[in-house]
């Protein structure tokens, strides 16, 4: 399995980062990437990727929840990291969030369209979060739906008509976390829709804990349960999810197995 969004460098891990390694390691999770999420956790992020440079992999974005009026000079700071040989996977998080505050969507939306820019240049994925912005984030979107980009539309819990408009870009795989074990979650039904040559597994750690570890802290070993979940749903063998969402992260982030 691969844990493909995982917040590993954040405070909740500082205490036992050994720990929650060995236990992703211990249950078959072989990869965990890394979204950055503004210009303050780069460095702390890529202590954790020295750390484990074989198993943690980063990414560089700008979360859009860390965008305000200042955020595009920020941004465009941070694309000097982008050098040879730089050690990024994917250009993420990056996307459009108007649940806490709607002020900044013009903001948000210029930083997610130069951060796509990156994602072009340097050929690299677009980890992509979106939360009560999905008109906006197609909006932005939309011009690039037949080009080369590619990506992860990350934590999905929407709708099967917006299930529908994602699987249209056709270089993008959908990240499901453990949402998708929530006992009220809609998302089971939406991903009927989906085939699963197009799912990435993710648990979001530390947040979206599973059930039943709903309420603590999450961590990559709780992947497992997102598999367990989708082969239900799928009536698909275990082995059989884990194998094929590893190939489907693989294929869009271009690692070796």
């Amino acid at each position: 399995m691969i844990d493909t969004h995982s917040h590993l460098f954040v405070e909740e891990f500082v205490e036992d980062l050994a720990e929650v390694i060995a236990r992703a390691r211990e249950i078959g999770v072989t990869k965990i990437f890394m979204p950055n999420i503004d210009d303050t956790t780069i460095n702390d992020m890529l202590e954790v990727h020295r750390q484990y440079p074989d198993y943690c992999y980063p990414m560089l974005g700008f979360h859009p929840t860390s965008v305000d009026a200042q955020a595009m000079a920020k941004v465009k700071a941070m694309k000097s990291f982008l050098v040879d040989g730089h050690p990024y996977i994917a250009i993420g998080e990056v996307g459009l969030d108007l649940y806490w505050d709607k002020t900044y969507l013009k903001e948000q939306q210029q930083v997610l369209e130069e951060q796509i820019q990156w994602a072009l240049e340097w050929d690299l994925p677009l980890v992509l979060h979106c939360r009560d912005a999905f008109p906006e984030l197609f909006e932005v979107l939309r011009p690039y739906q037949r080009t080369s980009l590619k990506g992860v539309f990350h934590s999905f819990t929407g709708s099967v008509d917006e299930a529908m408009e994602l699987v249209d870009y056709p270089n993008f795989m959908i990240g499901v976390n453990g949402v998708v074990t929530f006992k009220k979650s809609t998302l089971p039904d939406a991903l009927k829709e989906v085939p699963l040559e197009r799912l990435v597994l993710e648990t979001d750690s530390p947040y979206l804990s599973p059930v039943p570890f709903r309420g603590k802290r999450n961590e990559s070993a709780y992947v497992k349960r997102v598999a367990v979940k989708l082969a239900e749903l799928y009536d698909r063998e275990i082995g059989e999810v884990e194998q094929q969402t590893a190939l489907n992260a693989l294929k869009v982030f271009k690692i070796s197995k």
